[in-house]
């Protein structure tokens, strides 16, 4: 069994990624048992911007993960060039946990990118309508909340509710063929899991 210990900074993601992660090893390891273990949730400028947090939260998810385990850090982008910031993060993540294995993600540039990737599939799901609404490049807008929540009835979107329902629904192939982000996290999946099967 591979054990998952993941480093988050939003609620949704808390309940979401976990369940995008076992979607993933149903697709591409169903024979190999993964423990996406709850994830660590932190505050996105404190933990990249003070070391002794950074280095904190690193051992947390080292302990957790075990020796076998991998260690995924899954952080919205914002603003910042998601190759720059993953590399430096991943080179200090290196640094605390050098005998763990440990990947970094940003989603660009919010989690939420991935279900724009893949937002004809969610058509329909939880009041969210494409019926009037273009299909735009996922990783551009940037309050890709504030692009889901147009496209809710009501014009309400709720991470905590939504984000893991939308998890469980959208589709991958689509979210991969959209979203570089999301291709990221898959070869990073491939990388520490599916070859070491």
């Amino acid at each position: 069994m591979i054990s998952i210990a993941t480093i988050v900074e939003g609620d949704g993601e808390v309940a979401a990624l976990p369940i995008v992660l076992r979607r993933l090893a149903n697709e591409w390891a169903p024979e190999t048992l993964v423990n996406p273990l709850p994830p660590i949730r932190v505050r996105r400028d404190r933990f990249i911007q003070k070391e002794e947090e950074f280095r904190r939260q690193l051992l947390l998810a080292a302990a957790k993960s075990g020796d076998d385990g991998w260690i995924l850090i899954l952080l919205d982008a914002d603003d910042d060039c998601p190759a720059r910031l993953g590399q430096d993060l991943y080179q200090r993540a290196l640094q605390h946990a050098p005998h763990r294995r440990v990947s970094v993600v940003l989603a660009n540039r919010e989690f939420e990118a991935w279900f724009i990737a893949a937002a004809l599939s969610l058509d329909g799901a939880r009041g969210f309508s494409m019926t009037t609404h273009r299909v735009i490049e996922a990783e551009v807008p940037r309050d890709a909340k504030g692009w889901m929540r147009e496209r809710m009835a009501g014009g309400i979107y709720r991470p905590l509710l939504d984000q893991p329902a939308f998890a469980a629904r959208f589709d991958l192939k689509q979210a991969f063929d959209n979203s570089r982000s999301f291709r990221k996290l898959c070869k990073e999946w491939k990388h520490h899991v599916s070859q070491r099967v």
